[in-house]
């Protein structure tokens, strides 16, 4: 029996992120091969794109989605650019894995959620890699027992060492505490239905007019309340830890004591630097979900529901961090394709 050809991909965005999804493609992933690489940079492409025998560069994302044998697309570019990518991908009906955010605003993600409804069939997979860290996967696993009882409270602390110089207040909300609206969502199984952003002092390490940290508080409509200490100036390292509260025990992940030395008259371990060593095993395990079951011809993972969800919480949480006191999350009925 022929072996099956490789998932040929287009990554379209050769940042960060992009880059180092081509890399994880090309020698960690089984089954797949980079075929296209396309940024607004086009020298930029073509540089991430000679990694890889083979694969072709482009400034156009079209233009990749469209070059030989592609079978998939992966979106790593800027999130406002995002719905224009979906879009094309749908036209050419094509299996796509969208990093967070879906699309900035709610709007948007409606939109994008309006034309998958179109096609008849799931085909985004949104890139939120905390369900496929190990520790939270084990936290899902504990809850779904039903042993700690029934949750009460979820505590979530995500720190990075410092802020891109580019970074906002408002992006503390729809760039970081997006994974937390996801992972409280998919821990709980519930909708999240009110934000609240409460705002301490500026810490001195924060940037002018950098409002860092900030305090966020989701309610869901299983009753669960949901905190997120979001502090991206935090100067030591990076951290992201959640702690469920339940009836009957509590459960914690994000410690980081997989490695505990004892020296020279002192004890301690290290602290990742970023996301990419935090999560490594996370992403690898995403990628390599994404790409075996779109070789089966099927679509797991987020879908753009979740991604669309989640922006409408960070909407309403830019809103409450503007005006203060508690926002409603709006969102529609879910369609059935998600159900």
């Amino acid at each position: 029996m022929a072996e099956r050809a490789p998932l040929s991909v287009a990554v379209i965005g050769a940042g960060r992120m992009g880059a180092d999804h081509v890399r994880r493609i090309h020698e960690v992933t089984s089954g797949a091969r980079v075929a296209a690489v396309a940024d607004v940079d086009a020298e930029r492409a073509k540089s991430v794109a000679a990694r890889v025998d083979g694969c072709t560069a482009h400034a156009d994302p079209v233009a990749a989605m469209a070059a030989d044998g592609v079978d998939a697309v992966l979106i790593a570019s800027p999130g406002p650019a995002h719905e224009a990518a979906l879009l094309a991908a749908f036209e050419r009906d094509l299996p796509v894995l969208c990093e967070k955010p879906l699309t900035p605003d709610a709007a948007s993600a409606l939109r994008v959620l309006e034309a998958e409804q179109r096609l008849g069939h799931r085909r985004v997979q949104v890139g939120f890699m905390r369900r496929y860290d190990p520790e939270y996967v084990k936290l899902k696993g504990l809850l779904t027992t039903g042993q700690l009882g029934r949750p009460l409270m979820l505590h979530n602390r995500h720190r990075n060492v410092t802020s891109p110089p580019f970074f906002t207040s408002s992006m503390l909300v729809t760039d970081s505490v997006a994974h937390e609206a996801d992972a409280t969502r998919w821990l709980l199984g519930h909708e999240i239905t009110a934000v609240t952003v409460l705002r301490p002092t500026p810490s001195a390490g924060a940037p002018d007019g950098l409002q860092d940290p900030q305090f966020v508080v989701f309610e869901t409509d299983g009753g669960v309340l949901s905190d997120v200490e979001i502090f991206v100036n935090c100067g030591f390292g990076y951290q992201v830890q959640a702690e469920l509260v339940c009836e009957r025990g509590t459960a914690r992940v994000g410690d980081g004591h997989a490695l505990v030395t004892n020296m020279a008259g002192r004890w301690g371990g290290t602290i990742a630097q970023d996301w990419t060593e935090r999560f490594e095993t996370a992403y690898d395990r995403e990628i390599q979900s994404w790409v075996d079951a779109t070789r089966r011809g099927e679509v797991t993972g987020p879908s753009a529901w979740d991604g669309y969800a989640a922006t409408a919480v960070c909407e309403a949480g830019v809103r409450a961090l503007r005006d203060g006191g508690r926002v409603e999350v709006e969102l529609v009925d879910r369609p059935a394709l998600y159900a």
